[in-house]
């Protein structure tokens, strides 16, 4: 199994539009980040998790071919705004299957009406088979079961995915007991941590340590990083030896 992170930044991206700060100036390449999602490969199979408004570049870069389904945490438009450039996935393989809670779908619906429309279509728009994420429901790609974890970001729920040994929850910022018992013997977690200071609706680093030291997975990857959280050197200068700042293009192989 192959995790690539496509895009490890929050909604503005690094640098942001406009912004002298430091890390913006960055000529690190691992403090340019895009919004966040990740790509997941095993077999003969492969998915997205979330759809931002860098997708485009994303698949340029990553020189990802195939997209077998796209998994959305959330409706919120860093993580679904880039929608439309499935097209060229969709003039391959046909429909492409997208999974989300009702609420999302929904949404979806509403923003993208012509991507969802069914009689007198546009020719060129692209098309999705729409299934529901529902708690406590797994669900099956090529094979995997891939347990949905429930969490809040602040007062909106998002879903996390569980898949073998690895976890990917972003946008966290409370979780019951209950789901995270899903977590259980992890290889690698996947969570946001924004910055130092706290958020309303985001881990910041010390949320983010608790919950890792609660969930003990083998390896920690922190990602959905703000500007204001510093350069990713000192960052991961700070960080307990098994948990590691993600950057744009990191693979891990598995």
């Amino acid at each position: 199994m192959k995790i690539y992170f496509l895009g490890t930044g929050t909604s503005q991206g690094i640098p942001v539009i406009g912004s002298h700060h430091s890390v913006c100036l960055s000529d690190d390449p691992k403090d340019k980040r895009l919004r966040v999602s990740v790509w997941i490969e095993w077999d003969d199979y492969s998915f997205v998790i979330d759809c931002g408004p860098d997708f485009r570049q994303q698949m340029l870069t990553s020189k990802c071919h195939k997209i077998d389904a796209i998994l959305f945490t959330h409706e919120h438009a860093d993580h679904t705004a880039g929608l439309d450039d499935i097209r060229p996935f969709f003039f391959k393989q046909g429909e492409i299957p997208i999974y989300a809670h009702q609420r999302v779908l929904k949404n979806l619906e509403r923003r993208f009406e012509y991507i969802f429309e069914t009689e007198n279509k546009y020719p060129g728009a692209p098309g999705v088979e729409a299934f529901e994420v529902v708690n406590n429901q797994n669900i099956t790609i090529g094979e995997k079961t891939i347990v949905p974890i429930n969490a809040m970001h602040g007062n909106l729920q998002v879903f996390g995915y569980r898949f073998d040994r690895v976890a990917y929850l972003t946008d966290v910022k409370t979780i019951t007991a209950e789901e995270v018992k899903k977590l259980q013997n992890l290889e690698v977690l996947v969570v946001n941590a924004l910055r130092d200071e706290p958020h309303d609706t985001h881990f910041n680093l010390e949320e983010a340590l608790d919950f890792i030291a609660l969930v003990k997975p083998k390896k920690a990857y922190l990602t959905h990083i703000s500007h204001i959280f510093g350069f990713h050197e000192a960052i991961q200068q700070r960080l307990p030896e098994n948990v590691f700042l993600a950057y744009d293009n990191l693979e891990i192989n598995l």
